[in-house]
């Protein structure tokens, strides 16, 4: 498969990519400047000095809105106006952003091939608004790029971090998780036990992801060898007759939080938790990557 076939970073020829319109937010106005109201000369002498106001930039400072040398991927992009594109990056130390890519869409733009999924950059913006400038976007290389199957894996986890990850909220640990999530995929690494280490990941460091090894409402141990369900909001809790979630056995809840996942109903069973888990903090909002890759691969 190749990666512009794809569609995740479009530029004016290419397909739309499998988020579909995932993340857009409209540009917002850029910044104007205070007016400074000049002083009133027929003021009397002893009256009290008005307060000084100091200039823009000393108030300020510009250099609180650019930022440099950010490592960064693209999540997603879209079209914007007639030559530029919006994209959504991934940032390890200001987590997603929006960024306005100007000119990028033009055939000699040096950020036309610079902006793809999947490939480790170094990025710069400036500006405060919601949507910032980008100001310098490199490649730098380290990753094997993804094909074949890793490659809508790919997808589905930029997926699940444009709709689960608020904007400018830094998780650096689930930026690093992510980076090496990547490089398990080029390197072949089983799939189904790789997206299920990174769900979890995710879920952790959003902080929705009740503890695997205690019952949620009794505090108790997780045994082993006693079947439960699990509530999103509480945890696990021991299965009732009448419960319509997936049943899970302790032994997969405690492989679970050691990311042990050799034994095959593990794996099963860990799947279709992933999916009830990751459905409930989505407020039912479709993921389109994971229905294809259910439908390709069963996952």
């Amino acid at each position: 498969m190749n990666m512009n076939s794809a569609g995740m970073t479009q530029t004016s020829d290419a397909p739309a990519s499998p988020l579909g319109n995932a993340g857009q937010v409209p540009p917002s106005d850029m910044d104007r400047n205070p007016v400074h109201s000049a002083p009133d000369t027929n003021e009397r002498n002893d009256a009290p000095a008005p307060p000084v106001r100091q200039p823009r930039s000393a108030r300020q400072p510009e250099r609180e809105y650019r930022v440099a040398h950010q490592p960064g991927f693209v999540l997603h992009s879209y079209p914007y106006k007639e030559t530029s594109l919006i994209a959504d990056v991934l940032t390890r130390d200001y987590g997603r952003v929006a960024l306005i890519a100007k000119g990028a869409k033009r055939p000699h733009s040096k950020l036309r091939g610079v902006l793809q999924t999947f490939q480790p950059l170094s990025i710069g913006w400036s500006g405060k608004s919601e949507v910032r400038t980008l100001t310098h976007a490199e490649w730098v290389g380290g990753l094997p790029p993804l094909e074949k199957s890793a490659l809508l894996s790919g997808f589905y986890l930029n997926e699940l971090l444009v709709k689960l990850l608020a904007r400018d909220d830094a998780h650096p640990a689930l930026f690093d998780h992510y980076v090496s999530t990547l490089n398990q995929l080029a390197h072949d690494e089983p799939v189904p036990i790789v997206l299920r280490k990174f769900e979890r990941a995710l879920l952790k460091e959003t902080g929705v992801a009740a503890n695997f090894t205690v019952c949620g409402r009794t505090g108790t141990t997780v045994q082993s060898d006693r079947i439960y369900v699990f509530d999103p909001e509480r945890g696990p809790r021991p299965a009732m007759p009448a419960d319509t979630a997936p049943r899970i056995s302790g032994k997969t809840l405690l492989d679970m939080e050691q990311e042990d996942y050799s034994d095959a109903v593990t794996q099963t069973q860990s799947k279709f938790l992933m999916r009830f888990l990751l459905a409930h903090h989505l407020g039912g909002m479709p993921l389109n990557t994971r229905q294809i890759l259910i439908d390709l691969m069963q996952l």
